[in-house]
């Protein structure tokens, strides 16, 4: 079956607010084994909504909506809809003793256009929502299905999951089962040139390549009866990635990141560790301390963007600044043995570069990066040139400094 996504709200055009319904949505139908071709984001315009909605229905089995179902007058997802289906509007009565007694409850009095949320097309049933006061509605007609849901993430999330998915999934058809092989140290090109045999003859399951900053994600997905049938099928196509790839895999947990894998890894091993950073200015750190549980191994950052504060905080020689500058690989193999001593830790992660836009000469353009890793004594330094924003060369920085740690690690 198909289904379609209508996103409703001026303020989503605007880019005021991130679409993030649609993201979720969409990935729970693809998990449901329906087929999504169209998702349209339209404003709170009667005309243009009604127009939306009748498109969907000409081409799709199932449509859903999402947004405009409030008390405001530039809510108007429930009329469109119910003119675009030839249907006038009810007072749902369920609907409006929730609304009362969500008020009273509070201790508030509703005004008279808190009503209008219990209205409901014609031969639809209200769909109760449990954190708000706008019902969802599902109508049925002419071998169709529309369902119209709040905006507010908090609402329809739960909504969706609890009781829109347990009513498409009694609709029948297959499911998608999906795995993702997550790569880093690998560029794009050559990563999708390793499989690209495999992407030639790909039927059931699929296989599709997502660029990330400093990683690879191989999507495999596979169209079943059962959740079981396409677990099965994408079995053998995950273990040929992993043969393929070695040790640049670094999960198949969609959960699971790249810095939670190099955090396991440091648990895992019982080391600990702390960072020296420069022109990353703390980014790498913040990823790290995004990992429940990093506590067990993360001991100190620091942030070393002056002269001195390398010089004074983790012992960097002022006479390898004076000789080398402080983008150098010197430098960078002194800033991480000399974290690693003065936080007592067993690996240590040094970054000095230039992110630009401005500071690069000749000998030393925006971009050149030296990361260095420390790891029991150990020193790892290796040069980098990146390209692109200063935000850009930093998230790519901080991405490729985690790769270089998980390589050292592992050998």
């Amino acid at each position: 079956m198909t289904v379609e996504l209508i996103c409703v709200g001026t303020e989503l055009l605007l880019g005021n607010i991130v679409n993030t319904n649609a993201a979720f949505l969409a990935e729970q139908c693809a998990a449901l084994g329906l087929s999504c071709y169209y998702q349209t984001v339209v404003g709170d315009n009667r005309e243009r909504l009604i127009q939306t909605v009748q498109t969907a229905l000409s081409r799709s089995d199932i449509v859903l909506l999402s947004g405009g179902l409030g008390p405001t007058k530039d809510d108007l997802t429930k009329e469109a809809a119910a003119e675009a289906l030839g249907t006038g509007l009810i007072e749902d009565e369920v609907s409006r003793a929730l609304i009362a007694e969500y008020f009273k409850v509070r201790g508030m009095e509703p005004t008279e256009n808190n009503w209008k949320q219990a209205l409901i097309p014609e031969g639809g049933r209200a769909i109760r929502n449990h954190n708000g006061t706008a019902p969802g509605i599902l109508v049925e007609k002419d071998g169709k299905r529309i369902v119209l849901m709040p905006g507010p993430p908090n609402e329809l999330r739960p909504m969706f999951t609890e009781e829109v998915a347990p009513y498409l999934r009694t609709l029948g058809g297959d499911v998608i089962a999906s795995v993702t092989v997550k790569l880093t140290g690998i560029g794009e090109s050559s990563a999708e040139t390793k499989v690209a045999d495999l992407m030639e003859k790909q039927e059931n399951p699929t296989l599709a390549p997502y660029a990330k900053t400093g990683e690879v994600h191989f999507r495999v997905t596979a169209r079943a009866k059962t959740e079981e049938e396409a677990a099965a099928l994408n079995a053998p196509l995950v273990e040929e990635l992993k043969r393929r790839f070695g040790s640049a895999v670094y999960t198949t947990d969609e959960a699971v990141t790249l810095e939670k894998a190099v955090v396991d890894m440091l648990l895992k091993k019982g080391l600990t560790m702390t960072v020296a950073e420069s022109c990353t200015g703390g980014m790498l750190a913040a990823r790290l301390v995004n990992v429940s549980g990093v506590s067990e191994v993360f001991k100190a950052g620091f942030v070393t963007y002056a002269n001195e504060a390398k010089r004074d905080l983790i012992h960097v020689k002022e006479e390898t600044l004076a000789q080398f500058g402080a983008v150098s690989r010197e430098t960078a193999r002194e800033m991480a043995q000399g974290a690693a001593e003065a936080a007592a830790a067993d690996v240590a992660v040094a970054i000095t570069g230039i992110a630009g836009p401005d500071g690069g000469t000749a000998e030393k353009p925006v971009g050149l990066v030296y990361i260095s890793c420390y790891v029991c004594g150990k020193i790892d330094t290796e040069e980098y040139h990146f390209i692109g924003s200063r935000m850009k060369i930093r998230e790519s920085v901080t991405a490729a400094a985690l790769t270089q740690l998980r390589r050292c690690l592992i050998a």
